[in-house]
């Protein structure tokens, strides 16, 4: 039973960080219009949530020639930790599975 739970809780995760994968997406195709008001509040939520996450990662990639690659590093750690996640949440489910019919 409690294996099931921390299935279901590693399933919220991995589905949490695919949310925000898309959000992160978002914000990457947004940087290619410069002209954008980003005190819409949609648009500043949007920086709000991505941009302490990215800046983690701008600190460690500076910009190339005014080519900022650091979200490609962020999609990485966010691909690797979701796959963990999911691995974990398998493991799990199987455990209880395995349990169950023991």
């Amino acid at each position: 039973m409690a294996s099931t739970v921390i299935s279901n809780i590693f399933g919220v995760l991995s589905q949490t960080l695919l949310i925000y994968s898309y959000i992160l997406i978002i914000r990457v195709l947004l940087t290619w219009f410069p002209n954008l008001d980003w005190s819409n509040p949609i648009l500043s939520n949007i920086s709000a949530i991505t941009d302490p996450y990215l800046n983690l990662f701008r600190g460690i990639i500076p910009p190339l020639g005014g080519l900022d690659i650091s979200p490609i590093l962020a999609f990485l750690v966010i691909n690797f930790s979701t796959s963990l996640i999911n691995n974990l949440r398998f493991a799990f489910l199987n455990s209880s599975i395995l349990n169950y019919y023991s």
